[in-house]
């Protein structure tokens, strides 16, 4: 059987995820703001949970409908077939969220989305009483303009947590929007890729782990190969050609730091990502190395503060940076940061810049990639 699945993701990367799809095989893939759909069965939906790097998580869309009013919100919900989905000992919280919309209330919205499924499953099952200690079938609903999507959340944890990240001490790049960022790259493995400021690694990594296709969910669980509705083994299937398709190749991959500490983070990171032996992990001052006879990429994400001190801290490095890589003409720099003065700093107007979103906060990636 076939059905509709959702893959939300960061703004401003919907393109690269409808081409992720494209380029895999899927079918019906058609980029939206904020999300790609995609059509297909439940082996499809294991597939795109395993191979997508720039997606966030896989929904089932169930349906969609008008609805200003709570009554409405109620028998819209209980219209739909839920018990194809959920089983009798299921879990089955609900989550989302309201914008423009009558109905703006999200906690009212959740406890009439509820009990609109459980009415439904109650006449499906003959039972009027739900344990809810089986797997979790995590109900997701948004109301946009009046308008409401209800999906079944087939990932569980996000995507973008691959399980090869241990805890850092500031906050770090989003493994997703660093998947992102390599795709524009379009790195191959071939060259040298350079990250001057790794922090936790995660550039270096998802680069060496998209160079050598490894799978980002390719050693982790889902929530859907749980559900009674989906075939045994589908996820299983999915892992196994994943990783069949894997290489452990040498890289020219150089990820480097002046703190000790992120150098030890980055390479546990890389380790636990099955990519250290695929990289160079070293501890160095971006600003004191060298950059006018390399060539290949250079990604990376300076620091960038918030305090006003941090600030002129972090703009310091722009123009040091900028000067050392001026003369680096086979060197494509791709530098992420949230300072709209960066070109400025940096020296020169990039050849091309793209918005992303790290989280919540509205970041450049400046690109430099055109050779004099």
């Amino acid at each position: 059987m076939s059905f509709q699945f959702s893959v939300p993701c960061l703004m401003g990367v919907e393109g690269l995820v409808a081409d992720e799809l494209r380029f895999q095989h899927f079918e019906g893939v058609a980029a939206e703001n904020g999300r790609v759909l995609f059509s297909g069965d439940f082996s499809e939906c294991a597939r795109a949970n395993v191979v997508l790097r720039c997606g966030e998580r896989v929904l089932l869309r169930i349906g969609a409908f008008h609805a200003e009013t709570f009554d409405q919100l109620f028998e819209g919900v209980r219209a739909l077939p839920w018990e194809q989905f959920i089983g009798k000992d299921n879990a089955f919280p609900v989550k989302g969220h309201s914008l423009q919309s009558r109905l703006f209330s999200v906690p009212d919205c959740q406890k009439i989305i509820k009990k609109a499924v459980v009415r439904r499953l109650e006449k499906a099952y003959g039972q009027t009483w739900f344990e809810e200690s089986g797997a979790r079938c995590q109900i997701q609903f948004s109301l946009s303009h009046d308008l409401c999507e209800v999906s079944l959340d087939t990932t569980g944890a996000a995507l973008y947590k691959r399980g090869y990240k241990l805890e850092a001490p500031e906050a770090t790049l989003r493994e997703t929007l660093a998947a992102a960022m390599v795709k524009l790259s379009r790195y191959r493995g071939r060259g040298e890729f350079l990250d001057p400021f790794c922090g936790a690694g995660t550039i270096a990594i998802e680069a060496a782990m998209a160079a050598n296709h490894i799978a980002p969910g390719a050693r982790r669980a889902f929530d859907a190969e749980q559900w009674h509705c989906v075939p045994k083994g589908v996820f299983s299937a999915a892992r196994e050609q994943a990783i069949s398709s894997e290489k452990h190749e040498k890289l020219c991959i150089h990820a480097s730091d002046i703190s000790a500490q992120a150098v030890e983070l980055t390479r546990e990171n890389a380790r636990r990502a099955g990519v250290e032996q695929c990289m160079q992990i070293e501890r160095a001052d971006a600003l004191k190395l060298s950059y006018e006879q390399r060539e290949g990429i250079l990604m990376t994400n300076p620091p960038y503060g918030v305090r006003l001190l941090d600030v002129e801290q972090a703009r310091a490095i722009y123009r040091q940076l900028g000067k050392l890589t001026r003369g680096a003409q086979k060197l494509k720099q791709y530098i992420l940061t949230s300072d709209e003065s960066f070109e400025q700093l940096y020296g020169r107007p990039c050849d091309k810049k793209r918005k992303l979103y790290n989280g919540m906060l509205k970041c450049g990636l400046y690109m430099y990639f055109k050779q004099p």
